[in-house]
């Protein structure tokens, strides 16, 4: 997320002096409820959506992502990466290219066919 659009988040939040309904459990609890309202926008047709309503439920979550990144002063690159390295390690491309399946099942799915071979 570029500073300019950090900077505008947090000012809206100051200027507001709503700092004081931020804490974690707040923000976390508001996350799930927008994205239960993104997740609204497909439930009875997932082919023909309204994109402004899905813009404006993404960046409801995106805000309180982002404002719950400040409140535990976490980096989002930093979350992002550690994340990204682990589910490189659970999911490598020869296991889990083209296949939607969880790593657990990708991983005994190997094991089997080695046992096979």
């Amino acid at each position: 997320m570029r500073k300019e659009t950090i900077d505008r988040i947090r000012k809206f939040t100051e200027d507001r002096d709503w700092e004081q309904f931020h804490s974690p459990a707040n923000l976390a609890k508001s996350i799930v409820i927008e994205a239960a309202e993104l997740l609204e926008c497909f439930q009875w047709n997932e082919l023909e959506w309204d994109r402004t309503h899905v813009e404006e439920e993404l960046a409801d979550v995106l805000v309180y992502s982002r404002n719950l990144l400040d409140v535990l002063g976490m980096d989002e690159d930093e979350i992002i990466n550690r994340k990204m390295e682990k589910n490189e390690e659970k999911y490598p491309v020869q296991l889990a290219k083209g296949n939607s399946r969880k790593y657990t099942e990708l991983k005994a799915e190997a094991r089997r066919k080695v046992g096979r071979a």
